[in-house]
């Protein structure tokens, strides 16, 4: 245990770990079953274009978001513009300033316009009336994301989009296996889409979904995905090649076999954070419902520098010191991002206060309740002592070398 600020491996004291604790390790699941299934793909020679691990791996996540189609994509970011193009969306696309860059990306790359709106200041969730306050006359869709593990305020959404006879498409890269008022995410809106990134609670290497209820989307977004193929084999709309491969579905379907040990380890996990960091001045756990289901993907912690006297980069610093890897989610929101940053940029009060405030702490089946003691225990040691900390900080970043 650590019990001074010397013996913080940022200022000449032993790391607290030997080997590199971090936010996103992949859930792999069964070593074995994944090498079962990849020796079936090799010895059958059926590499990609719908194979049989494809359509079951589609039939399993169908399953658990509850809705009729799933078809499975490359990665969630093409899964998003395959969702956008499906739908016909033109124009601007409303979108919370907090999330990840590939949400805006998504959009812009096939030539439509994001415009950020802000978020609750408690659960970083979108805010249906801001969302309200920005929709124009060029206004084709809104996209809401699911954050951390918790579901958009999907009713207001959704009543807000069918009001203005918009498409309402949500980015659950977050999401799987989580609800709201008891419904899984997935069947809101007009589509939902997964994240099965190698850092996600249920990975197949790089992948993602796109699920809905939607008979029609889902048939021109299947489309779509192989290059606008329709049933006869010809062309019918204009495509890309969105596809999985059986290599990624094998992977997904191993990780699915994990995802409910995973999500129970990660609720310890969240559980034992919450508990450990309990009182400790400035740092609040980011609470869920616990009458909502929720993968628990994420430990997020707000740091208020005020109370702690050492700000949160400063403290991801120290812990990656310790080799920890704690990340912020996220920061600077897409609105202060280049290639989305006006002259001068908008104000996004809420988004621009939590990015500046929360970080990731490492989670998932690799880090044991051990793990988290440990880096608790640092924590703890350094907002003691916040004040010292950020002038050795300040110190050492103007000291020339």
């Amino acid at each position: 245990m650590k019990r001074t600020i010397d013996d913080l491996a940022l200022f000449g004291g032993p790391a607290a770990f030997l080997n590199t604790v971090t936010v996103g390790r992949p859930s792999i699941g069964d070593r074995a079953r994944f090498e079962s299934r990849m020796a079936w793909v090799l010895n059958n020679e059926w590499l990609t274009n719908s194979g049989p691990l494809v359509s079951e791996f589609e039939a399993e996540v169908a399953e658990v978001a509850g809705v009729r189609h799933c078809v499975a994509t490359s990665n969630a970011t093409v899964g998003l513009q395959l969702a956008l193009h499906a739908a016909g969306v033109r124009g601007e696309v409303i979108m919370p300033a907090m999330t990840f860059a590939a949400t805006p990306h998504a959009a812009a790359w096939i030539g439509l316009e994001p415009v950020f709106c802000d978020v609750d200041p408690v659960t970083g969730l979108v805010d249906p009336d801001d969302v309200k306050r920005r929709i124009t006359e060029r206004t084709g869709a809104v996209v809401g994301v699911h954050l951390w593990g918790q579901v958009a305020p999907v009713d207001e959404l959704d009543r807000l989009a069918h009001e203005h006879g918009l498409t309402m498409i949500y980015d659950a890269a977050h999401a799987l296996g989580c609800t709201r008022d008891g419904r899984r995410a997935g069947g809101f809106g007009d589509a939902e889409v997964f994240s099965f990134h190698a850092t996600k609670v249920v990975t197949s290497f790089e992948g993602g979904a796109l699920v809905t209820n939607d008979d029609t989307l889902a048939a021109r977004a299947r489309s779509m995905h192989n290059f606008g193929l329709g049933q006869g084999g010809q062309v019918e709309l204009m495509g890309t090649n969105a596809k999985m491969s059986e290599s990624s579905a094998a992977m997904g379907l191993t990780s699915l076999d994990a995802f409910p040990a995973v999500c129970e380890h990660n609720r310890l996990n969240h559980d034992l954070y919450a508990g450990e960091l309990r009182g400790v001045k400035g740092l609040r756990v980011h609470e869920l419902d616990g009458e909502e289901s929720s993968n628990y993907q994420y430990v997020i912690v707000s740091v208020d520098g005020a109370q702690t006297g050492v700000d949160r980069d400063g403290i991801i610093a120290v812990l990656a010191a310790e080799q920890v890897v704690a990340k912020p989610y996220f920061s600077p929101p897409c609105h202060l991002m280049a290639p989305y940053r006006a002259d001068p940029p908008p104000r996004i009060e809420n988004a621009e206060w939590l990015a500046s405030q929360v970080v990731a702490l490492p989670t998932g089946p690799a880090v044991s309740s051990e793990d988290i003691r440990r880096i608790c225990d640092v924590l703890r040691l350094v907002v003691a002592n916040g004040e010292q900390v950020a002038g050795r900080l300040a110190s050492a970043t103007s000291t020339p070398t």
